[in-house]
């Protein structure tokens, strides 16, 4: 693989990552809901989601998804139902700040979200898809194109891991003078709410 064709990978998959999207307006909105830290655990889940999807990319398994309506089904009515749960919670959550100014959410482990970040990634089988379409893109017919492939998706889980990273935190830095009361809480935790309600909804209507 050509240093050429590496960089073209790299900023392509930078611009992609920037575009707004599901999943960095998600680690936006964790950040200014919850603080830096709950944003950056929720970034690596999403990252290391990444790693799965290139794997069964590369190994082909995601062309079995995308040849079989029910494994496809299966996986995209799981996502959706996993996303409509979190819209459900995001909006307790709003609730809960009007009666209890200033907390936000009961503090959580790194790991409880990080293991949401995993969840919504890897529940999503259109993120195998394009997985599936975007990689070979990029690939040389010269060697292993399975290595290739890997090498090609730990480049895109760095660069979006950079930068989701950087949008947790400039997103936290500006918690402080955003959340000064329950009722910003609350808009903040119901804009949470329906961004998962309408990424759920757009799961389950997708064809694939």
């Amino acid at each position: 693989m050509e240093w050429g064709s590496l960089l073209s990978f790299l900023a392509t998959s930078m611009i992609l990552t920037l575009a707004p999207g599901p999943d960095n307006l998600f680690v936006i909105a964790q950040s200014i809901s919850e603080g830096k830290k709950p944003a950056l655990a929720t970034s690596f889940g999403l990252c290391f989601g990444i790693t799965f999807h290139t794997l069964i990319a590369a190994a082909g398994i995601a062309t079995m998804i995308y040849q079989s309506t029910i494994l496809f089904q299966i996986l995209k009515f799981t996502g959706a139902i996993y996303l409509l749960y979190l819209a459900w919670q995001a909006f307790q959550e709003g609730k809960n700040s009007l009666t209890i100014p200033q907390k936000i959410t009961t503090p959580q482990s790194f790991f409880t979200h990080f293991k949401k970040g995993v969840f919504m990634n890897i529940l999503n089988p259109k993120v195998s898809l394009f997985f599936l379409a975007f990689l070979p893109q990029f690939v040389s017919k010269e060697g292993s194109i399975t290595g290739q492939m890997i090498l090609l998706g730990i480049i895109f889980m760095i660069q979006a891991l950079i930068i989701f990273s950087l949008m947790a935190i400039l997103a936290g830095t500006f918690r402080d003078k955003i959340l000064k009361n329950g009722k910003a809480a609350k808009y903040i935790h119901w804009t949470k709410a329906v961004l998962f309600a309408t990424i759920g909804i757009r799961l389950a209507l997708s064809e694939q």
